[in-house]
């Protein structure tokens, strides 16, 4: 998929209906919602060709991840029941911390990593909103692979 050009001016905001109180805030849209939900469906098609009819447990790293997680994981369950294949999913949650405020912290904080090992010899699909330096996501990694998972994809 390509990228937004750097010098993307986006859409106008004449073009969408907002919330009243973002009027003379909004400069432009870059993403429109619509094409968010376009990519998340072919994210999802990408997934069941992917995986198949093999199972897959999904882990949704809360807070950002969680509306994100939900819209790709409806997707994939549309596709599974109008599909030949069939793929049985369980979703989990973990929350990881490495802000204090709003500054970075060297230490990150895993709430809910006490119940991986469901994680063990399964398909695992992590689903993040926002993958920033990298630092949160290799630490979870390693964690995840500590569990010994079959194959650990991440969507973000």
């Amino acid at each position: 998929m390509r990228g937004i050009p750097d010098d993307w001016p986006g859409y106008s905001p004449d073009l969408f209906t907002y919330p009243e109180h973002y009027s003379g805030a909004l400069d432009c849209v870059y993403i429109p919602h619509g094409v968010i939900m376009d990519r998340t469906e072919r994210l999802a098609r990408d997934i069941m060709d992917d995986r198949g009819d093999h199972d897959i447990a999904v882990l949704c790293v809360l807070k950002g991840g969680h509306q994100f997680c939900s819209d790709l994981v409806d997707c994939i369950q549309v596709l599974n029941r109008n599909s030949s294949k069939s793929l049985l999913m369980t979703v989990d949650f973990i929350r990881l911390k490495s802000y204090l405020n709003d500054r970075s912290t060297p230490d990150i904080q895993m709430i809910g990593a006490e119940s991986l090992s469901v994680l063990t010899g399964k398909n695992v699909l992590i689903i993040e909103a926002i993958v920033d330096t990298g630092k949160t996501m290799q630490t979870l990694l390693t964690h995840v692979r500590a569990f010994k998972p079959k194959l650990i994809k991440v969507a973000g």
